[in-house]
């Protein structure tokens, strides 16, 4: 019975106790708290812990935010920049037009506002004008007849008028650019050859007028172009090998352009004296250059 009696306690164990009443005090209660845990119906406050206050949670809409439904919604017109907005390019013009004929006076602000027609759009355009022409034409096995030209008449006219009336835009001095000038010519021209003919010769007077006018207008830009820079716009873009294209096209009915590109660049011109010696540019292009001795002279080459 001995053997299954208490040991004693060491007397230093009484000591510790009797000497630390506060330490041996705060390691129970400390582990009295590691050993409480929380319930599981304890979680919907552990989720509103400190650490979770800086959660964006979802903000309930305040009567002020919520959008107020207008009472007694009626129909009215559309304003004036939502009606715009639906019209598409030809009802936007017949609009202007219709305006522009009732109020004379704002034909000048209507051109004041607008912006400058470049060549890329003016070209749409009178090609519009062309392809309402080739469309006409009816199912005649003769598209030069006097039935095909009544049956165009209209659209022809049209094509016509446009290219008299777009063609002064492009020019000196409304256009200070001899390179635009010179760009919207050659691509008119263009359009001028592609032109019908007609089996009645009086038929083909209004082309003919068209390839005259364009003459004049090609005629006019060298000239202003030639006082400029000594026409060094004109050496270079290959323009005279374009317009001589174009007058050989022509029928050589653009012969007042060409002869005005001529006298701008002087190397151009021809010799007078088939004697004479090759002019440099010649004799560049042949490969004869330097092979005579040069002699001295005056003059034109």
């Amino acid at each position: 019975m001995s053997s299954l009696a208490t040991p004693p306690i060491p007397p230093h164990f009484h000591e510790h106790t009797r000497l630390s009443p506060n330490r041996s005090m705060s390691g129970t209660a400390s582990s009295r708290k590691r050993k409480a845990s929380p319930s599981p119906d304890r979680d919907d406050e552990m989720s509103t812990s400190p650490a979770m206050s800086n959660a964006r949670l979802p903000q309930a809409l305040t009567p002020s935010s919520r959008k107020r439904v207008r009472p007694n919604l009626a129909g009215r017109p559309l304003s004036v920049d939502r009606l715009l907005e639906t019209l598409d390019k030809d009802s936007l013009r017949s609009v202007l037009k219709t305006l522009c004929d009732r109020n004379p006076g704002l034909r000048e602000e209507v051109m004041q506002v607008s912006p400058r027609p470049s060549i890329q759009s003016t070209l749409q355009v009178l090609r519009q004008y062309y392809d309402r022409l080739m469309q006409s034409f009816p199912l005649d096995p003769n598209p030069r007849s006097d039935y095909s030209y009544d049956r165009v008449r209209p659209q022809w006219h049209d094509l016509l008028e446009a290219l008299t009336d777009f063609t002064p835009h492009f020019l000196p001095p409304n256009e200070q650019q001899s390179s635009t000038s010179l760009e919207y010519l050659d691509e008119v021209t263009r359009i001028i050859h592609d032109l019908p003919e007609w089996d009645n010769q009086q038929f083909n007077l209004a082309k003919q007028n068209a390839y005259e006018e364009i003459s004049r207008a090609w005629a006019s830009v060298i000239k202003e172009a030639s006082k400029r820079g000594g026409g060094i716009q004109l050496q270079y873009s290959g323009w005279e090998e374009k317009l001589r294209a174009h007058n050989n096209k022509s029928g050589g009915r653009l012969r007042e352009a060409y002869e005005a590109l001529v006298d701008a660049l002087g190397w151009l011109r021809p010799s007078t004296q088939p004697t004479q010696q090759q002019s440099i540019r010649q004799q560049l292009f042949s490969n004869t250059y330097a092979l005579e001795q040069p002699t001295m002279r005056t003059g034109n080459w």
